[in-house]
């Protein structure tokens, strides 16, 4: 059979969906679209520079493996990457990455081209504009000078931005546009997520970085909703050119929630022309949503469009262990020592929102000071009770451990052994792959549990049991009864 590109390309995703974790997955591979394969050379699109190095530092092992497993010893993987500009796009050559890491160099366009394309239909005359010559600037409220007030929370910084791989996308562009703010290819950096997953403590980061290494640049933080505030106010005052002019003069401009400004024609207009002036003149735009650019319903085609010229980087639900460090970091901020058991406990429970994890523990705290209480999982599970509607029960590693030492009736301790007999080997193999699905912990803590294993062996015993799923239907029924009595353990009182 005659392979082609997209074909190779999905076998290979197979691949590497075993080996990565689900958001990993979401992030770095779904965004790829193959180009062509040509002498045994198959060459992927990926939409920036920053993508294709960070694929290069990561995942190149895994990407080595794959492609030789569906080319051969001598296949090889070449890059495409786009300009992330308007129309009409230009890319780069490919270049090889399979055996050598390869820098691109122009990948995003040099910085007067993207200024140029970036306003060809702005309407907005381009240049600086000089403060001396401005009648009656536009006085946004609370600021009443040029040297404006960012309006950013000083607690908001990188150092208190805990780093997951739920995040660590936003976050890594966030410190290129901060020590670079309108140079790198991530202009506008889009920041989005659900509610409650720090959309909002990065945007500040990154401002508070970019005044902590340019002195002189100019900082604006705002929400959507004081935006079109401001934006009414000017019009009731015939001051909508000022009000335009004013933000002109921003270095680095932070608009939060811009899924507010949906349906408001007349602020997105006057967005829109801010938005042009600024990309033009090299200055930085960054945005949070809650959802992708594509999804924002309401919004102008246009800006829509000029969204999507930089980077777009969503914020997901952190992991167990994100969450564990978050709460041990607000601990040490808050100055408090709380066991480990009822940290666990908390983060098991709260399951999408940081805010309402950090809430419970400030709950935990003002109960436990109030009531002179000792903090346990007692007043633990009483306090979460105002947060979620139903307590979890925790499914642990050693639980699983036994449940599945008694299915195969062996020793609990062998499956953290060396032993390499057979029903010893497919115990542990398949209480690692039940403790990936079923627990939410990270590769490194599973293999630690089983005897001080790396990850990839974590990786190759699921991966065992995967397979041996697929061609044993007796195995594939022990493993769907095995997961059956986990879940109904939970539903026990």
């Amino acid at each position: 059979m005659v392979k082609d590109c997209v074909s190779v390309w999905n076998n290979c995703l197979q691949t590497i969906k075993r080996n990565v974790n689900a958001q990993s997955y979401k992030t770095w591979f779904e965004p790829i679209v193959p180009v062509k394969l040509e002498n045994n050379a198959l060459t992927i699109q990926v939409p920036n520079k920053f993508f294709y190095e960070w694929l290069e530092e990561h995942y190149v092992s895994l990407l080595k493996m794959t492609i030789r497993k569906e080319l051969g010893t001598n296949g090889k993987l070449k890059y495409q990457i786009l300009t992330g500009r308007p129309q009409p796009r230009k890319r780069t050559e490919p270049q090889e990455v399979i055996g050598a890491a390869t820098v691109l160099a122009g990948a995003g366009g040099s910085s007067a081209s993207r200024r140029n394309n970036s306003v060809a239909d702005s309407g907005v005359n381009p240049g600086e504009v000089d403060a001396t010559s401005i009648k009656n600037p536009f006085v946004i409220p609370g600021i009443r000078k040029l040297k404006v007030d960012p309006q950013l929370n000083p607690n908001y910084t990188f150092e208190s931005f805990i780093e997951g791989d739920c995040n660590r996308l936003a976050r890594s562009a966030g410190l290129a546009v901060a020590k670079k703010p309108g140079k790198t290819a991530f202009n506008p950096l889009v920041i989005f997520g659900d509610v409650g997953l720090g959309k909002t403590h990065l945007a500040h980061a990154i401002g508070n970085e970019v005044q902590k290494q340019h002195d002189g640049k100019t900082v604006l933080y705002v929400s959507s909703e004081k935006f079109t505030g401001q934006i009414i106010e000017s019009i009731k005052n015939n001051a909508v050119n000022d009000f335009v002019t004013f933000y002109q003069m921003v270095d680095v401009l932070i608009v939060d929630d811009i899924q507010f400004l949906a349906n408001k024609q007349k602020t997105q207009e006057i967005f829109f022309h801010i938005f042009n002036q600024l990309h033009q003149s090299g200055k930085q735009i960054i945005l949070t949503s809650d959802r992708p650019p594509k999804d924002l319903d309401g919004m102008e085609e246009r800006l829509i469009s000029r969204f999507k010229w930089g980077l777009s980087a969503d914020l997901q639900v952190p992991d167990f262990e994100t969450k564990v460090a978050i709460l041990e970091a607000k601990m040490n901020r808050e100055g408090v020592d709380i066991p480990s058991d009822v940290v666990e406990f908390i983060c098991y429970n709260i399951k999408n929102n940081i805010r309402e994890l950090e809430g419970v523990l400030v709950s935990l705290i003002a109960q436990s000071s109030l009531n002179s209480q000792e903090i346990d999982v007692d007043l633990a599970k009483n306090v979460i009770r105002n947060f979620v509607t139903q307590i979890n029960k925790e499914i642990t590693l050693d639980f699983i451990k036994s449940l599945v030492a008694e299915h195969f009736d062996v020793p609990v301790d062998k499956l953290g052994g060396k032993t390499r007999k057979r029903q010893f080997v497919i115990a542990r193999q398949l209480s690692m792959y039940l403790a990936k699905n079923l627990t939410g912990k990270s590769l490194k803590a599973i293999g630690q549990m089983f005897g001080g294993r790396d990850h990839s062996t974590v990786i190759y015993s699921i991966k065992t049991v995967q397979d041996l799923m697929e061609t044993d239907l007796v195995f594939k029924d022990t493993v769907a009864e095995l997961e059956k009595k986990i879940k109904l353990s939970l539903n026990e009182k």
